[in-house]
C-alpha cells in the first residue's frame, strides 16, 4: 500500500516518458475552493482585473508538471515568473504590480519572500528570452495523452536549459529546500 505524499513534498521532475495525464494523477492536490480571493483576482482568467499569465488551476498545475517544479514558495515564484514571461502582454509596470501583491499583499502560502519575488522577476525574463509559447494558452486537457517530453518540445522549454537555470537558483538560494530537490538532469520515473 502507498502512501499519497502531501502536496509540498511532492516533486515531479523532468520525466520526458510519462503522460501529463499520468504525471497529474500523481500530482496531489487541493480543491480550487482553498485558493483565496487576492490569488484569484490577479490570477484567475475569469477575473476582470486578472494580469497577463492568467490561467485556471489545473492549467497551473500541468505548468509545475512541465517544469519540474514542487509546491514550495520559491517553486510558486518560478512557475508564476515563466507562465507571466510567456504572455504576449506583460507589461513591466503589471510584472511590478504582480510582485508587489504577491510580496505585500497575499498571505500563508500564497506570499512571496523577497527571495522568491527575485525568482519570480528571474523566471519572468528567463520565459521572454527562451521564446516559450505563452502558456496560458496552451490547450492542457488536449495534451493530456502527450508524453511530458513531446509537450515541452511543442511549447518551447528546453530542458537543458531549465536544468542550467536551475543550476544558478541552487547557487543563488543553495540551503532552501527546494533549491535542494531542484532536478539535476532529466529523471525517468521508477
Amino acid at each position: 500500500m502507498t502512501t499519497k505524499i502531501s502536496l509540498s513534498e511532492w516533486v515531479p521532475g523532468l520525466d520526458d516518458s510519462a503522460t501529463l495525464a499520468e504525471a497529474y494523477a500523481k500530482m496531489p492536490g487541493d480543491d480550487a475552493g482553498v485558493v483565496p480571493w487576492y490569488v484569484r483576482l490577479l490570477e484567475n482568467p475569469a477575473s476582470h482585473v486578472a494580469l497577463p499569465g492568467a490561467i485556471d488551476l489545473f492549467g497551473h498545475d500541468c505548468i509545475h508538471i512541465l517544469l519540474g517544479r514542487g509546491t514550495l514558495s520559491q517553486d510558486e515564484a518560478f512557475v508564476l515568473g515563466v507562465t507571466m514571461g510567456t504572455a504576449r502582454r506583460l507589461q513591466r509596470w503589471q510584472q511590478k504590480l504582480f510582485g508587489f501583491a504577491a510580496q505585500n499583499f497575499y498571505r500563508g502560502p500564497w506570499r512571496l519572500s523577497p527571495g522568491d519575488r527575485l525568482l519570480f522577476d528571474m523566471a519572468v525574463e528567463f520565459a521572454k528570452h527562451q521564446r516559450i509559447k505563452p502558456l496560458n494558452e496552451v490547450p492542457w486537457r488536449e495534451l493530456r495523452d502527450e508524453p511530458l517530453g513531446r509537450i515541452r518540445e511543442k511549447v518551447g522549454i528546453r530542458t537543458a536549459d531549465l536544468i542550467k537555470f536551475y543550476e544558478t537558483e541552487r547557487a543563488i538560494w543553495p540551503d532552501s529546500k527546494a533549491s535542494q530537490r531542484l532536478p539535476v538532469e532529466v529523471r525517468w520515473d521508477e
